[in-house]
């Protein structure tokens, strides 16, 4: 079983900016969904785990191993797929998976070869193995990133946005892969799409302004708004009076009309039930306080 844990990691930056504060986490095998809106904090707590950056205060430990003060010993246990993987022009998908291979020193060149072969096939690129990375589709330079990042038999994988500027049918199948690795390792997925977290992750936490809001299992979060949710379709005028009168966890358009729906103990007049979704939950602790 791997463990990361993180302790009261604050991260201030030169200019003042407060990236994060006092953030905890403890994290173990399977897939653990990082989620917030964009600016939340994700990406500089995700290169202060990987040692691209030190907190201003706090520790974080991996497998027992503190790793502020010594980055070298989860790198060498890291897969990392940011979120805008560059490549080298002009070179071939085998090539460069061979060349990252040794940076993270897989020496022997057989288990090499036997290694990029696997993760091409796991990944759907053998039949594109010669051809160069640099031509691929947004789809394929995100599973080409998933084949870098699990070189070496990383023991925690890291991804930050994965599905950004995917199609359905390619971010379906990202998904599966992603799925496919998180049983035996520490899989991060940092993102501000609700419904890959809710495909794929076991626990959550929510981040906004860079601190944890709330932490849990998307069935536990379902669980807590069970029977407190109530919707009704509303016009632009009767819309400001329910604000006044209720509290609204989420609003959305639905073929025009205006959908509202609050969170109450008891049905208000006019509402129907609604069952909850992890949208609903996301929004009820990342915009107010009723929970």
């Amino acid at each position: 079983m791997n463990t990361l844990k993180i302790n009261n990691v604050s991260l201030v930056y030169s200019n003042g900016y407060k990236a994060l504060t006092a953030l905890n986490l403890e994290i173990n095998n399977g897939i653990f969904g990082l989620l917030g809106p964009n600016g939340a904090g994700k990406s500089s707590l995700m290169k202060t785990i990987v040692g691209m950056q030190k907190p201003t205060e706090g520790t974080i430990h991996f497998n027992g191993v503190d790793v502020v003060k010594n980055p070298i010993d989860i790198q060498k246990h890291l897969g990392f797929l940011p979120q805008y993987f560059g490549v080298y022009p002009k070179v071939s998908a085998y090539n460069l998976l061979e060349h990252l291979a040794k940076l993270k020193g897989v020496g022997n060149a057989k288990q090499r070869h036997g290694q990029i072969m696997n993760l091409l096939e796991q990944v759907n690129l053998t039949d594109v193995r010669n051809k160069t990375v640099h031509t691929f589709s947004g789809g394929m330079k995100q599973r080409f990133g998933v084949a870098q990042a699990l070189l070496g038999n990383p023991k925690i994988v890291i991804v930050d946005e994965p599905t950004a500027g995917l199609d359905p049918e390619e971010r379906n199948r990202f998904n599966m892969m992603l799925s496919a690795i998180g049983e035996d390792i520490i899989v991060i997925l940092s993102t501000h799409l609700v419904e890959d977290v809710r495909n794929l992750c076991s626990q959550m936490a929510i981040i906004k302004n860079g601190q944890v809001v709330s932490q849990g299992s998307p069935r536990a979060y379902l669980r807590e708004l069970s029977g407190k949710l109530w919707s009704k379709a509303v016009t632009q005028k009767e819309l400001e009076q329910v604000e006044s009168n209720h509290q609204i966890i989420h609003s959305r358009l639905v073929e025009r009309v205006m959908k509202v729906t609050v969170f109450s103990d008891d049905c208000p007049a006019g509402f129907t039930p609604t069952d909850p979704s992890l949208e609903h939950a996301y929004f009820a602790h990342l915009n107010t306080a009723v929970l």
